[in-house]
């Protein structure tokens, strides 16, 4: 009986540790180069888990609304830090490229 309930106990603190998957929202682009800069933070003891598919369909809205077809992911991404308390980054924010594929809305 000890034993299970040492391991339920550990199964909740291990639950309410849980980092949640973050979500990129749309920070910034350029309509007539056609990006879009995505991104989410995460704090300095969270390790993030992404989820790519939601920032990607963000990034290919954006794009189409703008009359474009798609979206596509380039280059690397960008990790800054967002919160600075005396000499340590306690909030990092990490920026992703998106290129807008396509139709461009010039050759129309």
């Amino acid at each position: 009986m000890l034993k299970r309930s040492v391991c339920i106990t550990v199964c909740c603190v291990l639950t309410a540790c849980a980092v949640p998957v973050k979500q990129t929202d749309a920070i910034g682009g350029s309509r007539a180069d056609g990006t879009i800069k995505m991104a989410y933070e995460y704090g300095r003891f969270e390790t993030p888990t992404v989820n790519a598919i939601q920032g990607a369909e963000v990034a290919k809205k954006r794009c189409v609304a703008w009359g474009y077809t798609g979206a596509e992911r380039f280059g690397g991404q960008l990790q800054e830090c967002a919160i600075y308390t005396g000499t340590t980054c306690e909030r990092f924010r990490v920026i992703i490229p998106y290129q807008c594929i396509g139709d461009s809305p010039r050759s129309k």
